[in-house]
Order: structure tokens, then C-alpha cells, then sequence
């Protein structure tokens, strides 16, 4: 069995952005999963796995992510990932960078036979536009450029790496608007485990 980097991170956080890699077109084919997870002193602490897709790379993908078959080798299909974090990401408000992680878990639950659990989702796109309403055709609110406007180091497209940039995005739009996510995104906080069967 693969062994992530470091543990799942355990407790209540703020808000957990998460970020997922695919191995082709299929929003299903997660090959890893990338956390980071807020906590009330602004900290963060990250989590990232590999996930076996058990479905073929595209050439497009593995030159974009870095991963492809032999990383995954060794690695948790997705059911067994997600039933390990399920009960920590559904009692929490989540964060993502666009609609696509949200789609992309959708999908390869469905995949996987799995309902999973329902989470309160928040967009860190439309964060950024609230926040940095300049950039608006003028360069965007992408990763790529908010990395180069806002002075974000990270790896992108690395899930670990864009989930903590996402966080960052998010930590620092709150600091510019001087209000919490939830005042941003009129989002509520799920502090209670809520699952589908």
C-alpha cells in the first residue's frame, strides 16, 4: 500500500481547500489529491497522495502533472483514498479552484460506486475576482497568474502544491477584503459528518 508524505491532517480547521490531478480527459481518472487545511491561527497543513486511476495517462496529462503509471504503481485506488478522508473533509467548508475538483470528485465517486459525502463547496476563483477585481482581463485569476501577481511560491500542478495556493489565495483575499470566506461566499461551515447512502 502506498504511503503518503506526511499523515491526514486530524482537528477542525477553518476550511480545507483541496486540489486533484487527472490522468486524461475523464474528470474520473484522479491520480492524486492534493489538501491544505486551514487552521484558526492561519496556518496550514498540507496532504498529498497518489491515487491509481486504473484507467490509461495521456502523453498531455503525465507532461503537465509529472505523473503517469509507474507513480501510481503502489498508490490507493480512489474509494479506498477517499473513504479515509471523507469523515475530515465533510464536516468542513471546502475550497476549490474552479468547478473542476468538485466535478472530478463527483465523477470517480460515481466511478467508484461511492455516494460519498455531501460538502458545502466554495470557489476560490470567484474569491480572487471579488478581491482583485483589476486582474479581469488582465492576466485573470488563474494559479498563473495570481502566482506572479500575488507572490505565490508553488509548483503548479502539483495537487499538494495548488491546494495550499488556493488556501493562500483565499487567506489573502480575506485580508484585503477584511471579512471571513463565509462573510465572502455567504457559505456556512459544516461542522457536522453529513452522508449520503
Amino acid at each position: 500500500m502506498f504511503l503518503p508524505d506526511a499523515p491526514l491532517p486530524d482537528g477542525l480547521f477553518r476550511f480545507i481547500a483541496l486540489d486533484v490531478e487527472t490522468a486524461n480527459r475523464d474528470a474520473a481518472s484522479i491520480s492524486q489529491i492534493g489538501l491544505a487545511c486551514v487552521r484558526s491561527d492561519g496556518g496550514i497543513e498540507t496532504f498529498s497522495t497518489y491515487i491509481n486511476p486504473e484507467q490509461a495517462f495521456a502523453d498531455f496529462n503525465t507532461e503537465l502533472t509529472g505523473i503517469d503509471a509507474g507513480t501510481v504503481r503502489n498508490a490507493p485506488s480512489f474509494a479506498q483514498a477517499w473513504q479515509r478522508m471523507m469523515p475530515l473533509l465533510s464536516r468542513h467548508l471546502m475550497v476549490q479552484h474552479s468547478g473542476f475538483d468538485q466535478k472530478a470528485i463527483t465523477a470517480a465517486c460515481r466511478a467508484a460506486g461511492l455516494n460519498g459525502p455531501k460538502m458545502e463547496w466554495a470557489d476560490s476563483v470567484k474569491i480572487a475576482r471579488k478581491a482583485w477585481p483589476e486582474f479581469r482581463g488582465n492576466g485573470g485569476h488563474g494559479l498563473g497568474h495570481l502566482k506572479k501577481a500575488l507572490g505565490l511560491e508553488f509548483h503548479h500542478h502539483d495537487a499538494g502544491e495548488d491546494a495550499r495556493a488556493a488556501a493562500e489565495v483565499v487567506l489573502l483575499a480575506e485580508e484585503r477584503l477584511k471579512c471571513t470566506i463565509e462573510e465572502i461566499t455567504g457559505k456556512i461551515k459544516h461542522l457536522q459528518l453529513t452522508f449520503e447512502f
